[in-house]
């Protein structure tokens, strides 16, 4: 028996199992990818190293030939003898010179590598220009191209405090960075700051050079091979650039955090400050961009310019609260919104989803800042959407299907209405209809429909690689229908520390809500102001800048809040988790269901001078204890931010699940999250759907 056939898994619930087994470095990888790769054709691994991320991706996507590329012959040769696969290659390769003929590569993968080829080439930044343009010219139309790598920042100096025990290595580094340069042109200065009463010091130093220290200082048993290396390279701004100039859209960009490393190498070792002393956030551990290739004439972003048009397709309405005459804004988007889910299941037993890939969205980008470096791509992954017009629901899925999809109505096998949710129904009466339609196996139409893997989609939104929650929710939902495990969670998560005695849990006949109209109409020209519809014009450029299409479109934001929301799961653990949720009134939900009243997390507008993660945090946590009477205790991201309506809001969301302990006054309603899981399905707030699935898959073991 040939060895690769030894390693067939063989049936449907091993995918799971061999995901479970790879580490979580090689998961996260892998995950970061899943939204943009296609599910076949053929992809390098630029840089393979040992073979194992070449071989989980090949493990992974059965139906995708993946080739591994390394400039040493001995990692390869290794390579082949440890990795067999029908769909697995691997080659001696300079992964910045041509290793395969033009536009033959469906993708291409470089993790941690680039760096390889600015530090031995001169530490010349241009080296890594050259090398992408060479990839790019070995992909196809349509192909994508990621780089996860290190970043640098922006220029500037910083504040640098460093415990005690790292002062002699931080000399040390300063003499010799950039070792392969001659000695007289090794090192950096900086500025001693002294020695505060812990032995902490400070230093005064450019940014880049004190990244570089704190992303190496671990590695002091290679140290001299690391110090060769010099890690950053591009910063964000010329990482995007470099990829526009190349011709290539880009999908997502996005600085990562590791949480491994920031607890137990970053957490207690140093401090990051401003000039004036505030505190900055960790600086990212990775960073990914991810790059489709399009055809010369074909746009690669969007310009903004106000409209001189008064809006006309949103309209905003008041309403009053009957109790405490609290008059709210609500914007209305008319007619319900159908996202449409088609999926098939392979030959292998792998669930894969059609989707809009690369869909021109450009209202995200109207965000002028984000907590965590997030630069909004204006082409998203996102259901087949569509608006509920005279049609039943049956034929809208059919005329989508066959009229954006490319699916022919014999191979539509069936239709199945999912949930109602509202995305954001603090301030937007938008309803979104689920439906499911299985399908017979197809690779979608290219371009703009594709077929992906629903599992690694999932699991992408974990990981800062996918922005659209709807998408993320449809999939949750479908597996759960199909009983299909999503696998083993990839972000951070709370540690189950015992709750103090004396909070209150709530009896499972509880979660039924008591009808309630809380809001009565007011005449809008005494609106309070809170949220504005504008209407902007976005111009789509090419990589020569040309103007290649424009359109206008409307949009709401909050005119005294910033446009980015922290919501909040609150968490404690007794025996079990359980999750603390609030009861309240909102009019979105009363204009849809005639009834105001339902479940829903707490969920804070970010005044706009909060630029910082930790600051954020802060916030959120003063007003879980003042408006909740709950004291936050420990915090972990619930996943990546996403947007809850990209189309019409630039609202970014962060989800944050937060340990808490309830204090005298406690107004929140405490549920096993077991037994709110078996709720899911009735739960129409749409940040509470997306907290409670993700909770569900960090904290249940269940994946």
């Amino acid at each position: 028996m040939n060895s690769y056939q030894q390693q067939d898994r063989g049936d449907l619930d091993a995918y799971a199992r061999y995901l479970a087994n790879m580490d979580a470095a090689m998961r996260q990888k892998v995950a970061l990818t899943a939204a943009h790769l296609p599910c076949q054709g053929r992809v390098a691994d630029m840089g393979m190293g040992s073979g194992s991320g070449s071989e989980a991706l090949a493990a992974l996507y059965p139906r995708l030939m993946v080739e591994g590329v390394d400039v040493n012959p001995t990692m390869v040769e290794a390579a082949r003898n440890q990795y067999q696969r029908p769909n697995l290659q691997f080659r001696v390769g300079d992964i910045a010179r041509p290793c395969f003929p033009p536009a033959s590569l469906d993708g291409i993968v470089n993790s941690s590598v680039l760096h390889h080829v600015t530090s031995y080439n001169g530490y010349r930044y241009r080296e890594a220009a050259r090398a992408l343009q060479s990839q790019v010219d070995q992909l196809a139309l349509g192909g994508t191209l990621v780089v996860r790598d290190f970043l640098a920042p922006e220029p500037g100096p910083i504040q640098l405090r460093l415990a005690p025990h790292w002062g002699e290595l931080w000399t040390k580094f300063s003499q010799q960075f950039r070792f392969l340069h001659p000695p007289e042109q090794r090192g950096f200065g900086f500025e001693d700051l002294g020695t505060d009463a812990d032995g902490w010091n400070s230093f005064r130093v450019e940014q880049r050079h004190a990244v570089e220290f704190v992303l190496r200082k671990d590695y002091q048993q290679d140290w001299e091979s690391e110090i060769l290396e010099e890690y950053t390279y591009f910063t964000q701004s010329e990482f995007e650039e470099q990829f526009r100039r190349l011709g290539l859209r880009v999908l997502v960009s996005t600085p990562l955090l590791n949480p491994w490393i920031v607890q137990n190498r970053f957490e207690g070792q140093f401090e990051f400050r401003d000039l004036q002393g505030q505190l900055l956030d960790w600086p990212p551990t990775n960073y990914l961009i991810v790059g489709e290739k399009v055809a010369a004439g074909e746009g690669v972003g969007f310009t903004t310019s106000p409209s001189s048009m008064t809006p006309s397709y949103l309209s905003k309405t008041c309403h009053r609260h009957r109790v405490s005459g609290r008059v709210y804004d609500l914007v209305c988007r008319p007619h319900p919104t159908v996202d449409v889910l088609p999926y098939f299941v392979t030959e292998q037993g792998n669930l894969n989803v059609l989707v809009r890939h690369s869909y021109p969205r450009p209202v995200p980008g109207l965000l002028d800042h984000t907590l965590d470096g997030l630069r909004p791509s204006p082409y998203i992954v996102e259901p087949i959407t569509a608006v509920m017009g005279d049609d039943p629901l049956g034929e809208t899925v059919e005329k989508v299907l066959v009229e954006r999809a490319g699916v022919s109505a014999e191979n539509i096998l069936t239709v199945e209405e999912g949930s109602v949710h509202y995305p954001s129904p603090g301030g937007i009466r938008e309803e979104v209809i689920a439906t499911f339609a299985q399908v017979a196996p197809t690779q979608g139409q290219g371009g703009a429909i594709r077929a992906l893997d629903a599992q690694q989609l999932l699991r992408s939104a974990q990981v800062n690689g996918l922005s659209d929650h709807r998408l993320e929710m449809h999939i949750f939902a479908l597996m759960r229908r199909l009983g299909r495990k999503p696998g083993p969670w990839l972000g951070d998560l709370l540690q189950p520390v015992a709750a103090e005695p004396g909070w209150q849990n709530q009896p499972e006949n509880s979660w039924g809500v008591p009808p309630a109209r809380a809001f009565l109409p007011h005449p809008a020209q005494d609106s309070p102001n809170f949220l504005n519809i504008e209407r902007n014009r976005f111009e789509e450029l090419n990589r020569d800048g040309q103007t290649v299409g424009n359109l206008e479109l409307e949009s709401v934001s909050p005119t005294r809040l910033g446009r980015l929301t922290v919501a909040v799961l609150p968490m404690l653990f007794d025996q079990h988790w359980w999750v603390g949720l609030d009861l309240d009134d909102l009019p979105a939900v009363q204009a849809f269901s005639g009834n105001s009243r339902h479940w829903l997390s707490p969920a804070w507008r970010l005044p706009s001078d909060l630029r910082q993660m930790h600051q954020a945090r802060d916030w959120a946590g003063r007003g879980l204890l003042t408006e909740y009477a709950v004291l936050a205790q420990d915090w972990a991201p619930l996943g990546g931010p996403y947007f809850p309506s990209p189309g019409m809001t630039p609202e970014l969301v962060y989800p944050m699940a937060v340990r808490v302990q309830p204090q005298t006054g406690c107004s929140l309603h405490f549920f096993s999250l077991e037994k709110v899981m078996t709720k899911w399905d009735s739960v129409s707030n749409g940040h509470l759907r997306c907290l409670l699935l993700r909770a569900w898959l960090a904290h249940s073991g269940e994946g």
